[in-house]
């Protein structure tokens, strides 16, 4: 049985599924870091996080597909286009989102003072805002401390950093790893947060990636929109799409000197891709793993759909169903509700082809349930803090694995008090 996580007055418990620590992320040449408490919604509370980039810092980025995005979100996608950056200022409490022309006046005064306290051009500014939709930003609040923030900024602050962009979260979020390019050492920093509003449809939460590696926004670009698929957009918490939702990578050029990259497909940066990737996935189960009131992390592989994309589909109608979650919540084996998610993906399946799986034990398989079922060994499969199902369709070789996490009261009182 999974530990409670139960709610409490000072907020919602740390996740059953949390890292036991905070991983050691080292100072990374070219990055400092800077936090405080600005009051934007919290009251003493870190809401606040600067980023002070070196110069000639590349840059890329995936946003939210939402057609209601944010106003940092559209001020981010119109400055990519430029490939450099030297500030990123991230703040909590408000996501600045359906906020119309305030919403913009405000990112832009953002944008102007941290070009004027970085001495660099507000195009190579980017930010992004997490919290209630809807609410006027307070935009003076993080504007009057962006100069101490570019004077106190450190190398080593990726735990304040981690802290300070935390909504829902019950704890920060981190991962690091290092790769070589050519023989020569380069080292990646991740942070991200997220909680609820999780679904794939890159991105789906505020996520920024650092590194010391000299490689071109073109090459950045390829490598995130790539390493994004089986990671960042493979979960789903509740289903719904986040208007605020970034994921940036920035290489400062400021590690070892290694020989120059100017395609993505190079041999040479395999392993760094690999550990870009590896970060990427880390820090993605990290969020699925603090979803709102979340007991159990639920890994779900598809196979023998129609295609690839087919087996996507499928695999998140099952991560995404309230029945489904539920049932895991409560440690019922009850497979009649993937069968249900199956069905209703809209893609192609065959009763009597379908075979779905509890942990390895075979639950149903034939168009009925399977001959050496056990309802014990099943229950025990879906009753630990992690739960595997595995799906073959039986019709092709297409194959996806997602995650999403079990569905309890805690989703309820979080998000039945959130502006409260």
């Amino acid at each position: 049985m999974a530990k409670s996580s139960k709610t409490t007055q000072e907020g919602p418990a740390v996740s059953p599924l949390a890292p036991k620590a905070f991983p050691k992320l080292p100072p990374l040449a070219g990055v400092r870091l800077g936090t405080i408490a600005a009051g934007v919604r919290y009251t003493q509370r870190t809401d606040v996080l600067l980023a002070l980039l070196a110069p000639g810092t590349q840059v890329a980025g995936v946003f939210t597909t939402s057609k209601t995005a944010s106003a940092p979100v559209l001020w981010c996608r119109d400055k990519l286009k430029g490939g450099e950056a030297r500030v990123l200022v991230v703040n909590s409490g408000n996501a600045n989102a359906f906020t119309g022309k305030a919403g913009q006046d405000g990112v832009c005064a953002i944008a102007d003072e941290a070009a004027a306290v970085a001495h660099c051009r507000n195009s190579e500014v980017f930010m992004a805002s997490t919290g209630v939709i809807g609410e006027p930003l307070p935009e003076q609040k993080i504007v009057k401390v962006l100069g101490r923030l570019v004077g106190e900024g450190a190398a080593g602050n990726w735990r304040a950093a981690a802290d300070a962009i935390m909504t829902t979260d019950t704890y920060p979020k981190a991962a690091t790893a290092t790769a070589m390019i050519d023989g020569v050492k380069v080292t990646i920093n991740g942070i991200a947060k997220g909680s609820g509003m999780i679904a794939p449809d890159m991105a789906t939460m505020l996520s920024f990636v650092f590194t010391d590696a000299n490689l071109p926004a073109s090459v950045l670009q390829e490598c995130l929109s790539t390493g994004v698929g089986p990671s960042f957009n493979s979960i789903t918490v509740d289903s719904d799409t986040s208007t605020s939702d970034t994921l940036m990578l920035f290489a400062t050029g400021k590690g070892g000197k290694h020989t120059a990259i100017a395609k993505a497909s190079d041999k040479k940066l395999t392993e760094f891709r690999r550990a870009l990737d590896g970060v990427l996935l880390d820090l993605a189960l990290q969020v699925v793993k603090d979803g709102e009131g979340a007991q159990k992390l639920v890994r779900i592989d598809v196979t023998g759909a129609e295609s690839d994309k087919a087996a996507k589909r499928i695999g998140l109608s099952i991560a995404n169903s309230p029945l489904v979650k539920t049932a895991v919540a409560g440690n019922d084996a009850n497979w009649g509700r993937i069968v249900m998610a199956v069905g209703k993906s809209g893609e192609a399946a065959d009763r009597d082809k379908l075979k779905i799986s509890f942990g390895g034990h075979v639950v149903a398989e034939k168009g009925m349930r399977a001959a050496k079922y056990n309802e014990a060994t099943a229950t025990k499969a879906v009753s630990g803090c992690e739960v595997q199902i595995a799906v073959d369709i039986g019709l092709g070789d297409g194959k996806a694995r997602v995650w999403t996490c079990d569905l309890t009261h805690g989703y309820i009182d979080i998000n039945g008090s959130y502006r409260s």
